[in-house]
C-alpha cells in the first residue's frame, strides 16, 4: 500500500529556526562538499532575517510541523530587463523527505515571491552530477545553454 506523504507548507524563516536552519545548510553545503567559517553562518542568517532589499530571502519548508527544507534567494537588477530578476541560490530537503514534493514546494514558493515582486525570471545553478535534483528541475524549469566561469 502507498502512503500519501504529508502536505508540505511552506513560510518565512523566523528567529526560532536557526538550529534546524543551522542543520540543514550544513547539509545543503556538505553534499556540494564544502563549508563555511561559523562567522558565515551567523552573518547568513541574520541577513535573511534582516529587511535590507539587497540581502537574500528564506524560505522554510515544513512537514508535520517540522522543517524539512529551505531555500534562499534575492533579486537583483539585470542589464537585460528594467525589472529585477531572483536567483535562487541554495535549496535543500533533508534526504527522508526527497520525492515527497519539498523541492517542488519551495521552488513553487519563489516563483509565488518573484511573481509578487515584479520579477520576471528567476533562475538558478546547479551541479551537472546532482542527478535527483535535476529530474525536478527538468520538470519545473528550463535549462538553458549558459556554462558558469569564476574567478
Amino acid at each position: 500500500m502507498t502512503t500519501t506523504p504529508p502536505p508540505i507548507l511552506t513560510r518565512a524563516l523566523r528567529p526560532d529556526d536557526q538550529a534546524d536552519w543551522t542543520t540543514m545548510w550544513t547539509g545543503y553545503l556538505e553534499f556540494y562538499e564544502t563549508s563555511v567559517p561559523e562567522n558565515v553562518f551567523a552573518t547568513t542568517f541574520d541577513r535573511l532575517l534582516g529587511d535590507d532589499p539587497q540581502d537574500f530571502n528564506c524560505i522554510i519548508a515544513e512537514q508535520n510541523g517540522r522543517p524539512v527544507g529551505l531555500t534562499h534567494y534575492l533579486f537583483h537588477r539585470h542589464a537585460w530587463k528594467v525589472e529585477n530578476v531572483c536567483y535562487l541560490q541554495d535549496l535543500y530537503a533533508l534526504p527522508e523527505t526527497r520525492g515527497t514534493g519539498v523541492g517542488r514546494a519551495l521552488i513553487e514558493a519563489v516563483y509565488a515571491a518573484a511573481d509578487e515582486a515584479g520579477a520576471p525570471s528567476v533562475y538558478w545553478l546547479t551541479q551537472d552530477f546532482n542527478h535527483t535534483a535535476r529530474q525536478l528541475y527538468d520538470r519545473i524549469g528550463q535549462k538553458t545553454p549558459f556554462i558558469r566561469y569564476q574567478r
